[in-house]
Parts: C-alpha cells; structure tokens; sequence
C-alpha cells in the first residue's frame, strides 16, 4: 500500500483499519507514486518465470490514476482501476475472473461463504467513521514539515553556486542537448523532404506508449543502456525517475512493451524497420542511423494520438528521434501543444481521410511542402508519399499550429529556445 500523503496512514490508524490491512499483507511501503507508476519492486522470480514460459495473461487491481500497458510492470499485461475496498476484495479473492454479484470471495472462519455484501460498509458507517477519524490536525501537522526529511536527507550537501553544477558521473542528471548549436537568430522554417517512417500506428497511442513512465525493461533500448554504462538492475529504478536523463528517455521513446508499430505487425515493444534495406531494429538505433543519414522522420498515426496523461518527455523523446512531423487523424490537445513546444510539426489528415484510407504502408518516402513559403495558423500543407515502386500519392494535411505564437514557437525549434533568445536579447 502507498498512499498518495502520510496523512492517510494517520486516519487509517484513528479508524483501526491499519491492524486489519496489515493482517492481509497491506503494509504501507511508501508515499506518491508508487503502484501506478511501476515502483511496486520486482515479481517473485518464481512468479516471473512461470509468466514468461507459459505465455500467462497476468492482470493488477489498483486504486490508482493510471491503467496504461505494462505501467504496473513489464510481465503485468493489463491493469484495473478500482476503490480501495475493491482492491482489497479481488486480493482477498485472488482472481480478476469473478462475479462479485454471486460468487464468493472466500470461505469465513466458521466454514461458511463471504460474499462482498457481507463485509461492504453502509454509506453511513463510512460516513461515521470519516467524521470521526479524519482531522484537520493531521493535515497541518504532517505538512507543516513537508519539505523536513530523515537524516540522510538532511545530511546532503547543497551546493551554493548560481549555475547548477553537471556531474559527468551522474546516472540520473545529465545536461540535455536542447540547446545545443543555437544561434541567436532561428534558422528559416524549410519543408521536409524525403523522410521516412519511424513508426506507423493506430489509434489511441497514449503518451505513456509514446514515452512509458514505468519500470525499464533489462532488454529494452534504455535497459541496455544503462548496463553498458554499469548500472546494476535492480538498480535501473524508473523511466519516471531518470526523467533528468535524456540518454535513458531518448532511449525510452516509443519503448512500450506493448507499443503495436505496424511496420512490424509481428511484435510489439521499441521495434521497427530500417529502410531502404527493411531491417529490424530498434527504434532508437533506427533514428541515430537515419540521423547519421540525414534523413528526416514522421510518424503517422491515427485518432486521438497522444492520449492520456500529459507527458512532457513524449515530446522531448519525439525531438531527440529527430522527427520532423507527425501526421495523424487527431490529437489530444496537450500533446499536439506540446509537440509544438518541442519544435515537432504536428499535422491531421483531412476529415475521413487516414493513412489505411490513403492506402499508406509507412514503407514509403513522404515530402511536406508548404513550410517554407511562410506558416499561417491551421494552413493546408502538401505531403507527397513516394512508393518503393515510384508511384506517388499527394494528399492535403492541416498544420496544427493553432495560433501565431506557436508557429513563433515552431519556428524558434520549441518552447524553450524561444524564450532564451528572447532572454539573450533582453
């Protein structure tokens, strides 16, 4: 169990819940984000091995704010939100396949069946036992420390220096590239030519697929990584946590174990095809060796691309893969914002128009022209789609730079190189 604030381990106590919870193996191991955010700890080897052999479909329940694939852990296909209680109903039960409504959840000390009915509160023992065991005292006294740790965290030294000091040894904090080379003034917006497919998707790719926030995976891109750099794994922690390392979030970009790119229909997870020799790779080593090329990218995708949480590594990752665009049927709006806050053109295919309508494959070489003679919010943008075979199919897209100040935001490269020139220039 990891409440979301110490003050509910408080009013747990004060009800005289926690004795009973922690009889049932619930012991408080934490605060914040920890379940929905993949910082559970491993499975039991035993556990992790039978899943992987069998091919098993594991599922989790918890009282969380995220469900996404494989957020919980790796081997945990999918994921059920529910209360509290509920929680601890189906872990008293044991199994996701039960019917609540008539099954038991087990066998009582008397040798009888409990049913959920026979243990659920009535609304007003919760009410009761709310006004009787939450008090504003708890709140003030745990927050009025808030920012007060244990003496480990207290003993840690502070630097005093204006500049934040880079320590090349650091795992966790290194100083992005997003800044790197810029000139003073921004270089004239060009058209993207001739760029090629790094990922080619459905619908309803969230940002969690995009930029996964949960554990890293030994085998992964960024797991790799960071044993080459010497990290042990158990020491790996999370995507979330080494959020301040771009080598590891770059490496993590489109690295969902259960991310379905359809240029290879077979797997699932960082994989993808290397063209023009049609080799599978990882999506990262694919985007250095396109960049080495300089070849641009795109992604094309369909409804509702980037949805879910708001993320911002989601688009930073994108960036650093060095795509240009993206083209979709539509966008959650804060990621089609912040794809443009990181400098990526975001465009949708006119209504009931789709890469699968368009009879697209991602095999082929797109050009967006319409960039370069000037930006207008929402204008109309030509790409040209060139098959393996020469013919070519040109359709219309809408940039999504919905106001003049992100088509300023798109022509400085992002968000953030747009405010240090104005700063410099200050």
């Amino acid at each position: 169990m990891a409440p979301g604030s110490a003050v509910v381990t408080e009013y747990l106590r004060a009800a005289g819940v926690m004795p009973y919870l922690e009889q049932l193996g619930y012991h408080v191991v934490g605060y914040g984000c920890t379940t929905c955010i993949g910082n559970s700890g491993p499975l039991a080897d035993s556990v992790s091995e039978a899943i992987q052999t069998k091919d098993l479909f594991t599922v989790a329940v918890l009282s969380g704010n995220r469900n996404f694939d494989g957020r919980i852990h790796p081997l945990v296909k999918g994921s059920f939100l529910m209360s509290p209680m509920l929680v601890v109903a189906y872990g008293l039960a044991g199994r996701i396949d039960i019917d609540m409504q008539n099954e038991p959840i087990g066998i009582g000390r008397n040798g009888q069946p409990v049913y959920l009915r026979d243990i659920w509160p009535s609304m007003e023992e919760i009410r009761n036992t709310i006004s009787a065991s939450v008090k504003p005292e708890m709140f003030r006294s745990k927050y009025t420390d808030v920012f007060k740790g244990d003496e480990r965290w207290e003993a840690l030294p502070v630097p005093t220096r204006s500049q934040y000091e880079w320590d090349s040894k650091s795992t966790y904090i290194h100083e992005p590239p997003f800044f790197k080379g810029i000139k003073p003034q921004p270089p004239d917006s060009q058209d993207v030519e001739s760029a090629r497919v790094l990922a080619l998707l459905g619908d309803r790719v969230t940002t969690d697929h995009i930029s996964p926030a949960g554990s890293i995976a030994r085998s992964s891109p960024a797991g790799e990584y960071l044993i080459g750099i010497g990290v042990d794994w158990v020491d790996f922690n999370s995507y979330g946590a080494r959020r301040g390392n771009h080598e590891v979030m770059i490496r993590g970009t489109f690295a969902n174990i259960k991310l379905k790119n359809q240029l290879v229909p077979d797997m699932e997870g960082w994989w993808t095809l290397y063209f023009p020799d049609k080799k599978v790779t990882t999506i990262y080593e694919a985007s250095m060796q396109y960049m080495e090329r300089k070849v641009p990218l795109v992604i094309l995708a369909g409804k509702m691309y980037g949805a879910g949480s708001s993320r911002d590594w989601a688009a930073k990752g994108t960036n650093l893969l060095d795509i240009k665009a993206v083209i979709a049927e539509s966008y959650e709006r804060i990621h089609r914002s912040n794809l443009v806050g990181m400098g990526v053109l975001p465009l949708q295919f006119e209504q009931s128009q789709s890469w699968k309508s368009l009879g697209l494959t991602g095999r082929e070489t797109f050009t967006i022209t319409g960039i370069k003679e000037g930006l207008v919010p929402r204008k109309s943008l030509k790409v040209t789609a060139e098959s393996e075979d020469g013919s070519a199919k040109t359709f219309t897209v809408t940039a999504r730079l919905d106001t003049p100040i992100e088509i300023e935001y798109y022509k400085h490269g992002g968000i953030l190189q747009y405010v240090l020139r104005k700063l410099a220039a200050q």
